[in-house]
């Protein structure tokens, strides 16, 4: 970064470290033992579609490769136009879910569409509160996400979690990066 950058107040981009993803089945056991969340076996990408034909080869080689793990993956797109690719396991194994998504990340970023990631959710809940965990790419940090009804949500839930398992995961310390995302699929 140069000292024009620093004058203009730009940042350098953290690049996404998709490893960090197989940080999550620890903080699970964490976030289960002193907050009593569990995994749902729900998890998901969520990525911009580009045009273009490059795009629309690998959205069929994708949408090949989770036909062929009998369904557990689909496809949803929300209202703002994003794509979440969904992954429905069995809820104790999370360590089979994060792979499975790491997996569709690394295949977009390889194909060249890395630019176009934007989270991954995994969501858990302590039976009466959903809470979905979310990388954010461009950042290369998670941060909770509590929903609490209609476009609201339990900022303090959000910041006891942080607190619970601030130390297995790298958390986005800007809390106006924590963005909403209501009606994520698995939440």
């Amino acid at each position: 970064m140069g000292l024009l950058d620093i004058l203009l107040g730009r940042s350098k981009a953290v690049p996404p470290n998709l490893d960090q993803l197989f940080a999550l089945p620890s903080a699970a056991i964490t976030l289960d033992t002193a907050a009593g969340y569990r995994p749902t076996g729900s998890g998901s990408v969520c990525f911009k579609a580009a045009e273009g034909g490059g795009f629309s080869t690998l959205r069929e080689e994708v949408d090949n490769l989770l036909a062929l793990d009998n369904g557990k993956f689909t496809s949803h797109t929300d209202s703002y136009g994003f794509t979440w690719l969904v992954r429905q396991t069995t809820p104790d194994d999370i360590e089979g879910l994060v792979t499975d998504l790491h997996a569709v990340n690394t295949s977009l970023v390889d194909a060249g569409f890395g630019s176009a990631l934007l989270c991954t959710l995994v969501a858990f809940t302590n039976g009466s509160k959903s809470l979905g965990l979310v990388y954010l790419y461009k950042r290369g940090s998670w941060y909770p996400f509590v929903p609490a009804g209609q476009d609201r949500r339990d900022n303090a839930t959000e910041l006891q979690i942080k607190s619970v398992i601030g130390t297995d995961l790298r958390f986005e310390q800007d809390l106006s990066r924590w963005f909403p995302i209501y009606g994520a699929p698995g939440l």
